[in-house]
């Protein structure tokens, strides 16, 4: 079995997923084959990845996907073998490597966390074979000990699988110095001695200045400090996990052409942004429940859903609907993403009641197309072509639904070999089911070019390779990387 060591941290949102993943990419380049493993992750950002022993795949957790980019490895389910959608504020769908294994409300999923445990310790023995080492990344906080018992995603995980353990607080959010400590002083003396140590991270300014607070950390602890990481720009250039990153997004300067994006109650795969983001003529806006879509936005990207009806239901409370209509009829462009694509038509069927107890509603009517769900879940990696601009794409599917309608005889793209989505009549709207549209470069390029902006320019793929480099050099800076990876065990 290879060694390991955990990354949990003192609440959600501490840069986890990113200190894993340059601690990943930093081992990577000292030559140790390295994979990354998450027992429990919860977001409605996922990725496809590799089933061994089966020619489809599954989902995992988007940044598991980054994970394993930065280990130079293929993503297998078996790197995040519990996957929580959620779907409801008290519901979620539960992926078990990479399939759905069912719904479960908040308090029913903590009864069913034993019996997901074995789930759990199947997929890191998996993980670990053939590996020099494994890097591990806690869910939430360990300090939750009225979930303790039946933990699977931090110390329930670490003391099974005797893997230790380094704490990372975020000293951006305040608190830091209680923070740890208080961590220190509720964990039971069991998961207490998992702890090898902890880091700080998120830091701007003199780190001198808190070398008083490192001192009042081991007073109270008696835990080593492995270092203090500074703010770490390079992360706003990788694909984000969590939501909770749109309600710190604002507006930037203003480019040449603005896009709109509608941040939807059950947003997923939000990611498919980034690469208009990354180009300099481009401003991409997320725009908040409450506020009106901007009247300037060339362009109005509906991104994804894991609720295509609850929010196209919540879409219609803010008035984006009488927004969308207001800016087709100025003559501008519209693409909708997977359940953004599905709410683009006539209407949207829900028989099986697969999503709720809302089995159908009108559609956005801007394309001439429907959709009904269907419990049979697509998810696969694609290689399609585009059809509007003959050029190649590359990307994936996870959805359920089929749609059909006159507008599907103008597709958007071929997909091995079958035609996928629908263009309006005058090409102004344009529906697909396949995330990672914006990230093929000649694409976006072509199709900035259609909306009178310069694109291109960009390899966005290799933008992220530099990205993730980028990190793992400042953590060597920053971190006592020798004696982290000496720890695993």
């Amino acid at each position: 079995m290879a060694k390991a060591i955990m990354l949990q941290g003192t609440g959600s949102d501490v840069g986890k997923t990113v200190l894993v993943a340059g601690l990943c990419r930093a081992a990577k380049k000292r030559g140790l084959k390295v994979r990354p493993f998450k027992p429990q992750n919860m977001s409605n950002n996922a990725a496809v990845a590799d089933i061994p022993g089966d020619s489809g795949g599954g989902e995992i957790g988007r940044a598991q996907w980054l994970q394993a980019i930065a280990c130079g490895v293929a993503p297998t389910v078996h790197m995040n073998p519990v996957l929580l959608k959620p779907q409801t504020d008290v519901g979620a769908q539960v992926v078990v490597q990479g399939k759905v294994f069912g719904e479960a409300r908040a308090r029913d999923y903590q009864a069913l966390k034993g019996r997901l445990m074995d789930a759990v310790l199947d997929s890191w023995a998996k993980v670990g074979e053939g590996a020099d080492l494994v890097i591990v990344e806690g869910a939430g906080s360990p300090a939750e000990i009225n979930l303790r018992s039946r933990d699977i995603a931090n110390m329930g995980f670490a003391t099974r699988a005797g893997v230790p353990v380094i704490l990372v607080g975020d000293i951006d959010r305040g608190g830091v110095i209680a923070s740890v400590a208080g961590t220190h002083l509720i964990l039971p003396e069991e998961d207490r001695r998992m702890i090898v140590g902890y880091l700080i991270n998120k830091f701007r300014g003199d780190v001198s200045l808190f070398e008083d607070g490192i001192e009042a950390i081991e007073r109270f602890t008696g835990w080593r400090c492995f270092g203090v990481v500074p703010w770490l720009k390079a992360a706003a250039r990788l694909p984000s996990e969590d939501s909770v990153v749109l309600e710190r997004l604002a507006s930037g300067e203003k480019r040449a052409l603005k896009v709109a994006v509608p941040m939807l109650s059950r947003i997923a795969n939000f990611d498919d942004l980034d690469p208009l983001k990354a180009e300099p003529q481009v401003e991409v806006v997320f725009v908040p429940p409450g506020q009106r879509l901007p009247q300037d936005a060339g362009l109005v990207v509906i991104p994804g859903s894991k609720s295509t009806i609850g929010d196209l239901l919540k879409l219609r409370e803010n008035g984006w609907d009488r927004d969308l209509a207001a800016h087709r009829k100025r003559g501008g462009h519209i693409v909708g993403i997977c359940g953004g694509f599905q709410m683009l038509g006539r209407s949207v069927r829900d028989p099986d009641g697969i999503e709720g107890s809302v089995t159908e509603t009108q559609g956005l009517g801007l394309l001439d197309v429907e959709t009904v769900m269907e419990p049979e879940k697509t998810v696969r990696n694609v290689s399609a072509r585009s059809v509007p601009f003959d050029l190649p794409l590359e990307g994936y599917e996870i959805h359920l639904g089929r749609t059909t309608g006159p507008d599907t005889l103008r597709p958007s793209a071929v997909i091995n070999g079958i035609d996928d989505g629908a263009i309006s009549a005058d090409g102004k709207v344009l529906g697909t089911y396949m995330h990672g549209l914006f990230s093929a470069d000649a694409f976006r390029a072509k199709f900035l070019e259609s909306l009178g902006v310069k694109g291109g320019g960009i390899d966005y793929r290799a933008e992220v390779e530099r990205a993730l480099d980028e990190i793992a050099a400042e953590l060597e800076t920053h971190l006592d990387c020798d004696a982290i990876f000496g720890l695993a065990r």
